[in-house]
């Protein structure tokens, strides 16, 4: 391979900013916005951020394994085989960091603020959208908010690859959202998954789009504790298993949409007075939206400011655009799904929201602007 496992003593974690500030997508330069980009219009020719290994190659596979994190790995790579193998370095994923916009970005190669997917849970005229499930209060949405409302921008620019993702998420609204157009091959274990790449390189597919969703579902229940170890070493060995297969003039390029943070059982709703101004919650439980009754946005950002500026950045819609943080642009449509004031934790706590449950309480969290959060991997193998 042009890697080699002892490259990976020079990969370290990235730390926070000392100065106390988020870390913000760098979407001028090494950021998950700009590798379809590179991967589909000028792979001879990448940028210098980019690991080398496209040079070349006949084929590419982009592999995205949800909930990788660049430090996560990097404090787990005693004993792993496949990732290491491969040139790599960190990138900065979007903001929120979490799937659903994380995905988009990826597919479309646009900051948020463009494709319009800016979180997990969207305002839609007054209701809110899981993404995800793309269901609101009244249950399935994909009738009532077609996807293609919310994200209309081409996907792998203007291509039409096959995408090997789990068969469940065939027909799913947010399926349609990300990847629509594309055609879909189906997988229902990891073994078929790593087939199905296979078989689309060996049928003289240019492009192959790949999606694995284990580690994030581990983190997401167990936390980062042993059976999250368990899931990267599971997933390092099929890494491992993928390159030795694939023929010597294809490059497998891995990236993913955002690291994990462990809270354990650190989850608390927003404080009595913070919401007594708000009128609903949208996004997710490290990046809240608060949306204010009528007339109430001042008072309740200072309150939310009282409160949580001791574990949370705190911050209103205006400065969260003004500063970049979902793109150079918001277009008007993403800017109508934001709330009044964001609380973007800073430390391993959660902001409960009763309208945002599952079948078990989440310990393993994303979608704040932590180190551990932005930062994953972008990793190029070649034999």
């Amino acid at each position: 391979m042009a890697g080699d496992p002892q490259d990976s003593a020079n990969w370290s974690k990235v730390a926070d900013p000392v100065d106390g500030s988020p870390v913000l997508p760098d979407f001028a330069g090494a950021c998950t916005t700009n590798v379809i980009d590179t991967i589909v219009e000028n792979p001879d020719d990448p940028p210098e951020w980019f690991p080398e290994g496209l040079e070349g190659a006949e084929q590419i596979v982009l592999w995205v394994l949800d909930g990788l994190g660049w430090n996560q790995m990097v404090d787990r790579l005693t004993g792993l085989r496949g990732l290491p193998a491969m040139k790599g370095r960190p990138i900065t994923t979007v903001a929120p960091s979490t799937t659903s916009t994380a995905l988009t970005s990826i597919s479309t190669g646009k900051p948020p603020g463009e494709h319009g997917v800016i979180g997990y849970r969207l305002d839609v005229d007054g209701d809110v959208l899981n993404i995800l499930r793309w269901t609101t209060s009244k249950g399935d949405a994909r009738e009532a908010i077609p996807p293609e409302t919310i994200q209309h921008e081409p996907v792998f620019g203007g291509q039409r690859p096959p995408v090997v993702v789990r068969a469940e998420f065939r027909d799913s609204g947010f399926t349609r959202a990300h990847l629509g157009g594309c055609r879909h091959v189906p997988y229902r274990m990891n073994s078929t998954l790593i087939a199905e790449v296979l078989h689309q390189i060996n049928s003289n597919e240019p492009f192959v789009y790949a999606y694995y969703d284990g580690i994030d579902k581990v983190a997401h229940e167990y936390g980062l504790g042993t059976v999250y170890d368990a899931e990267i070493l599971l997933v390092d060995r099929m890494v491992e298993y993928m390159m030795e297969m694939l023929p010597n003039d294809v490059a497998l390029v891995i990236t993913a949409d955002h690291g994990q943070v462990d809270v354990g059982s650190n989850v608390f709703p927003p404080s009595p007075e913070v919401l007594s101004f708000t009128e609903r919650q949208s996004g997710e439980a490290r990046f809240r939206w608060l949306h204010a009754f009528p007339g109430a946005q001042h008072d309740l950002l200072e309150a939310a400011k009282a409160h949580h500026s001791d574990v949370a950045w705190v911050v209103s819609r205006d400065q969260a655009v003004d500063e970049g943080w979902f793109g150079p642009k918001v277009l008007p449509s993403p800017l109508s799904h934001l709330g009044d004031v964001a609380l973007v934790t800073k430390t391993p706590v959660a902001f409960e929201d009763p309208m945002d449950t599952g079948p078990f309480i989440l310990k393993g969290r994303h979608g704040a602007l932590t180190a551990d959060e932005m930062y994953v991997p972008l990793l190029v193998g070649r034999k």
